[in-house]
């Protein structure tokens, strides 16, 4: 993937977990400054998402540690080992946030 592609498949990506969190019933803020996708749960803590162009990657830090995603283009989806991105941030601001959240 070439780094035109890269970033059109992040942006695309970070647009998705907007919508996703718009259409979740959390009571989560976000906000999204120079590509940086910051969530922020009632309690003040974050899950921060940022793509990591020179590595073709999407990071995620959270209270659980950080994560690095690669995109695979036959299952079209981030992972890292066998935990999908949407899955780990709905995980991470459960865990954070004491409410169920579910991307997608």
């Amino acid at each position: 993937m070439d780094a035109g592609e890269f970033n059109q498949k992040v942006d695309e990506t970070l647009a998705a977990i907007e919508d996703a969190l718009e259409d979740s019933d959390a009571d989560l803020d976000w906000d999204t400054v120079g590509g940086i996708l910051t969530i922020e749960c009632s309690d003040g803590s974050q899950v921060i998402i940022n793509r990591q162009a020179p590595s073709r990657q999407i990071w995620v830090a959270a209270r659980a540690g950080g994560f690095h995603f690669d995109y695979h283009p036959a299952e079209d989806c981030w992972k890292q080992g066998d935990e999908e991105l949407f899955s780990l941030i709905g995980r991470c601001l459960s865990e954070q946030s004491g409410e169920t959240v579910k991307l997608g």
